[in-house]
C-alpha cells in the first residue's frame, strides 16, 4: 500500500494501540476524506448511479461498500446529524438536539442574535433557561461571506466570525459565553486524531460547525477550519467556476439580496468555495491555498446543493422530485450532477498527488429531506404544536411563535420545552384535543422519550436539554408557510432519516449491505480505518456504537 504521508505521532499512536490489541490490525489507510451531501437519500444515490448522471459516485461504488438502510440521528437536523457522524453518539450523550433548541440551565446571550434570539440577564449560580442558537445568527455579521470576522479576505471565514456576546451563557461558570465546542458533551474523531498527532481539516456552512472539534476549551482539534457562510448575501466571486462549469463572477439573480440558499446556481458557488478548499488541502496547503501545511489525516466538507435543490421553489423553477420514486426535477438533477462533478475533482486531485490509494472516501449525509413526494406536502405554519401551546401560555417566550423572536424548534417536527411548573400531561392533552389542527401523527413524552434520551428536567435529576414533548406530524407536514419551501428536515420520518453511506477505497471489495446501520457508525469506522481505537470516542463507549459492517481494506 502506498504510504506517502502519515504524521509520526499518529503512526506511533496507531502502532501502540494495535500492539495492545485495542484496535483492529494496525493502520489501514493514511487519510480519510469525509463528505456529507446534506439531504442525499439512499434512493438518490441508487437513482443517480442507475440513471448514469453520477459517474464519480458510480466509480467510487465499484470500489466501495454501500449501505441502503442507513438512519441519521433522530432528530435529523444538521447539528445532531453532524455530531452523530463525528462522535458516534446521539443527542442523549452529545447533548445536541437541534441547531436552535433549548437548555433549562443556560442563560440568554448578552446581545440579541441576528436571527432574533433576545439578549437577557444571567445571574451567577441560578438556572435560567433559554433558547440556544448555534447557527449563522451568532456571527458578527451573518450577511457577509466571512461572517464579519477579522479576516483579510472577504471570502474567508471560520471561528473568528463568532460573536461571543450572542452566545448563551453559563450561570455556573461566571456567566461565561458557551461556545459550540463547550456546549457538546463528548469528544470527536477530530479530537482523537489530533491528539495522536494527526493534522485535520473541515469545511462547513456556519462558523459554529467548528463544533466538529468535539468537547473542549477551544476548537483546536481542527487545524484548518473553513466556513463561508451559506446564509450570507451572495457576492461576485471572480475567477470561481463550479465543477459543472458555471461562472460565479455574476450573482445568481434568484438569490440576489437574499442568501445562497435561494438560488439553484448560488448554492453551487458557495459549495465550490469549500470544494476548492479540499483541493488545496490535498495539495498540502491551507484552505485558501496561501500557506504550505500538510495533507490532512482527516478532512472533508458538507455540500448544501442537494438539500437546497430538494427544498427550493423560486419563481417558475422547482426543485425536488416529480414522483414518489425519487425522479428528480431538472433543477434537482443539476444539483446532484454538480456534487458528483465536484467529487470528481477531489478524486482526480488525489490521483494526481498519488494519494488516492492511501485514502478512504466516506460519503454520507447529516440528514435527509421530507417529503420526497411533493404531492404530500402540507404546510401548517399557523397551526403548529408550539402555536397551540403558546396560546395557552405553556412554553417559554424564547420558544414562542407569538413573541416575534427566534421562535420554536419546529420544521417537520416539533420539539417542545415547557415553562417551569406546566404539567406535561396537560400539554399533551391540549395537543391531542387539537390533533387535526396540528396534523398530529405521534406524540412522544415521558417513557416514550426516555427510551431514546435522558429524562428531561433540571440537573441532577434530569437533563436540561431533553424536550418535554416531541410531536411527529403526519408525513409531509411542514410547520412553515414559506412559499419557497416544499420540504424540510429534522424529523423521524423515513425521508428525513434514510440517507446514503458509501465507504470507498481502491482496494475495497464492492458490496451492498442491506442490514440496518446508522450514520453514528461512521465515527468509529473512521478511527478503525486509520488504525486507531474506536473506543477512544466517549459516545462509542457509552452507547456501544459499532463499526460499520462488511468492510475490509
Amino acid at each position: 500500500m502506498l504510504r506517502r504521508f502519515i504524521a509520526p505521532a499518529l503512526l506511533a499512536a496507531a502502532t501502540a494501540i494495535a500492539a495492545s490489541g485495542a484496535a483492529a490490525e494496525g493502520l489501514k489507510k493514511e487519510h480519510v476524506l469525509l463528505i456529507s451531501i446534506d439531504g442525499m437519500h439512499a434512493l438518490d444515490y441508487e437513482n443517480c448511479v442507475a440513471g448514469g448522471y453520477c459517474p464519480t459516485l458510480a466509480e467510487l461504488g465499484k470500489h466501495g461498500v454501500s449501505y441502503t438502510r442507513t438512519s441519521t440521528s433522530r432528530p435529523s437536523d444538521s447539528f445532531p446529524g453532524l455530531m452523530a457522524i463525528v462522535t458516534g453518539g446521539s443527542p442523549k450523550t452529545v447533548g445536541a438536539f437541534y441547531d436552535v433548541a433549548y437548555d433549562r440551565v443556560l442563560a440568554p446571550p448578552v446581545n440579541a442574535t441576528g436571527n432574533g434570539l433576545a439578549g437577557g440577564t444571567c445571574t451567577p449560580g441560578v438556572a435560567n433557561g433559554t433558547t440556544t442558537e448555534f447557527e449563522e445568527g451568532v456571527e458578527f455579521d451573518q450577511s457577509k461571506l466571512n461572517g464579519g470576522g477579522p479576516y483579510a479576505s472577504p471570502y474567508d471565514g471560520g471561528i473568528l466570525s463568532i460573536d461571543p456576546t450572542k452566545l448563551p451563557r453559563d450561570p455556573f461558570n461566571n456567566c461565561a459565553p458557551v461556545y459550540p465546542w463547550q456546549f457538546v458533551r463528548t469528544n470527536s474523531i477530530f479530537g482523537v486524531i489530533h491528539a495522536a498527532g494527526g493534522y485535520t481539516a473541515w469545511a462547513d456552512k456556519h462558523a459554529v460547525y467548528a463544533v466538529v472539534s468535539g468537547h473542549g476549551k477551544t476548537a483546536g482539534n481542527v487545524d484548518d477550519y473553513y466556513s463561508p457562510e451559506i446564509n450570507s448575501l451572495p457576492v461576485s466571486l471572480p475567477g470561481l467556476v463550479t465543477a459543472d462549469g458555471l461562472a460565479c463572477d455574476v450573482v445568481d439573480p434568484d438569490a440576489a439580496g437574499n442568501d445562497y440558499t435561494r438560488g439553484f446556481t448560488a448554492v453551487k458557488c458557495n459549495d465550490q468555495l469549500k470544494v476548492n478548499a479540499i483541493l488545496n488541502e490535498i495539495d498540502g496547503k491551507d484552505h485558501l491555498g496561501q500557506k504550505s501545511t500538510q495533507v490532512p489525516v482527516l478532512f472533508g466538507m458538507n455540500f448544501q446543493a442537494v438539500s437546497v435543490g430538494q427544498k427550493l421553489v423560486i419563481h417558475s423553477r422547482k426543485g425536488g422530485y416529480t414522483d414518489a420514486k425519487g425522479t428528480p426535477t431538472p433543477d434537482m438533477k443539476s444539483e446532484i450532477e454538480f456534487v458528483d462533478a465536484a467529487l470528481g475533482q477531489m478524486v482526480a486531485e488525489l490521483k494526481h498527488r498519488h494519494l488516492y490509494d492511501s485514502t478512504a472516501i466516506i460519503i454520507t449525509a447529516k440528514h435527509g429531506q421530507s417529503p420526497m413526494d411533493t404531492n404530500r406536502v402540507v404546510k401548517n405554519g399557523d397551526n403548529s404544536p408550539a402555536t397551540v401551546l403558546a396560546k395557552a401560555g405553556m412554553i417559554p417566550d424564547s420558544e414562542s411563535p407569538l413573541t416575534g423572536g427566534i421562535g420554536p424548534t419546529e420544521d417537520d417536527i416539533s420539539q417542545i420545552w415547557l415553562k417551569p411548573g406546566v404539567n406535561v400531561e396537560d400539554a399533551v392533552a391540549l395537543l391531542e384535543a387539537n390533533g387535526t389542527l396540528v396534523n398530529l401523527g405521534q406524540i412522544l413524552y415521558g417513557a416514550s422519550l426516555q427510551t431514546m434520551f435522558n429524562k428531561g428536567g433540571l440537573p441532577p435529576e434530569g437533563d436540561s436539554r431533553t424536550p418535554d414533548i416531541i410531536v411527529l406530524p403526519n408525513p409531509g407536514t411542514i410547520y412553515s408557510n414559506s412559499s419557497h419551501k416544499q420540504a424540510e428536515h429534522g424529523g423521524f420520518a423515513h425521508d428525513d432519516t434514510n440517507v446514503m453511506v458509501l465507504v470507498s477505497g481502491h482496494d475495497v471489495e464492492p458490496r451492498t449491505v442491506t442490514s440496518f446501520v446508522e450514520t453514528a457508525q461512521v465515527a468509529p469506522t473512521v478511527l478503525k480505518i486509520l488504525g486507531l481505537d474506536p473506543e477512544s470516542l466517549d459516545a462509542v463507549r457509552k452507547e456501544g456504537t459499532p463499526v460499520l459492517p462488511g468492510l475490509s481494506f
